[in-house]
């Protein structure tokens, strides 16, 4: 058993990379509960896939709403203190508006931003997972989601780039930056150990994983 004593996991990452998949099995392992992003819960995000100049907002406002509520209501029940898993950070809603919104659409967002009480709990770890555009499409296109038939390179790519300078820069918690392009935490569990133990060890700083085959 690994000695894996953090309270709240974050687990980041651009469309199709392995987010949702890691944070239910960490979740599994440690006995924690799951903040889960709804994206099904989103009825503007088929739209915004088919035309995104035209949906791009509300289903930007939409997901904020979602974000906000249920970070709320983690806070609210940490008089329990329960060991939590999420498949995203709260940051991650600044980011996909400032890759998607136009400079008007962006600022009305950013009034919204600003009015909301936001009183999100701050991870222990981040464990961002990186991959490139091809591994991501393969992904999608395997997993088979009509909604995502979509998705466009070029808006992956826009993702991709947000993400690398979004964690370029950050320093705001304990970060593991994890090479996903071949790792496969569903059918390999030499890859999966080898996470547990590097996320065990983590207290301080920026480390990475490069899984080895």
């Amino acid at each position: 058993m690994h000695d894996i004593d953090h309270r709240f996991i974050a687990v980041e990452g651009p469309i199709g990379v392995g987010k949702t998949t890691l944070a239910q099995k960490l979740a599994l392992t440690l006995g924690a509960e799951t903040l889960m992003e709804g994206a099904e819960e989103n009825p503007f995000l088929n739209r915004f896939y088919q035309d995104p100049k035209a949906a791009a907002l509300p289903t930007q406002l939409f997901f904020l709403f979602q974000r906000v509520r249920q970070l709320q209501a983690a806070r609210q029940s940490d008089m329990f203190q329960p060991t939590r898993v999420a498949d995203f950070l709260m940051e991650k809603d600044r980011l996909f508006a400032r890759a998607t919104l136009d400079e008007e659409e962006l600022r009305l967002y950013e009034q919204v931003y600003k009015n909301l009480t936001i009183d999100a709990p701050v991870p222990d770890l981040v464990i961002y997972l990186q991959a490139p555009v091809p591994v991501l499409q393969e992904r999608i296109r395997k997993r088979g989601r009509p909604e995502e038939g979509g998705i466009q390179e070029s808006y992956l790519q826009r993702i991709v780039d947000a993400y690398t300078d979004f964690f370029y820069y950050y320093e705001s918690t304990p970060l593991l930056i994890v090479n996903a392009s071949g790792l496969d935490l569903v059918e390999n569990e030499a890859d999966y150990g080898e996470l547990l133990q590097q996320i065990s060890r983590i207290r301080t700083g920026r480390h990475y994983f490069n899984p080895r085959h």
